[in-house]
């Protein structure tokens, strides 16, 4: 299961960013065509989060759709398929968008050091 790993990297990432700061809430951005299970990623985030600075942390996970580009016909064409083939039935396709794996936000509590009265 990759899923685990991609969950340790990016949990590892964020602490070794920000530190012992508390993390409120995590946004990925996980495409349709990127080849990670969603719920997998959900299951993994909550184990490997246990006892960091982002156990309790809230995960929002937005999943945005492929869009590919036919090189045959030259139609682009939306897909959430893993197996490409453009509506003319060609193979030869290019993916524009859809691969995605990025942490998009993460939130942290306020540091009261940071709090200027």
């Amino acid at each position: 299961m990759h899923e685990l790993s991609l969950t340790e990297g990016i949990v590892s990432t964020i602490t070794a960013r920000l530190g012992d700061r508390r993390v409120v809430m995590v946004r990925l951005e996980i495409g349709k065509l990127a080849g990670v299970v969603v719920d997998s990623v959900r299951f993994c985030f909550d184990v490997v989060v246990a006892g960091t600075s982002v156990e309790g942390a809230r995960l929002e996970i937005v999943e945005p759709g492929g869009r590919a580009l036919c090189r045959d016909c030259g139609a682009e064409f939306l897909t959430d398929d893993p197996i490409l083939l453009c509506p003319c039935g060609s193979s030869d396709v290019e993916v524009l968008a859809g691969m995605e794996l990025l942490i998009k936000a993460v939130e942290v509590e306020p540091d009261v050091r940071d709090v200027r009265v």
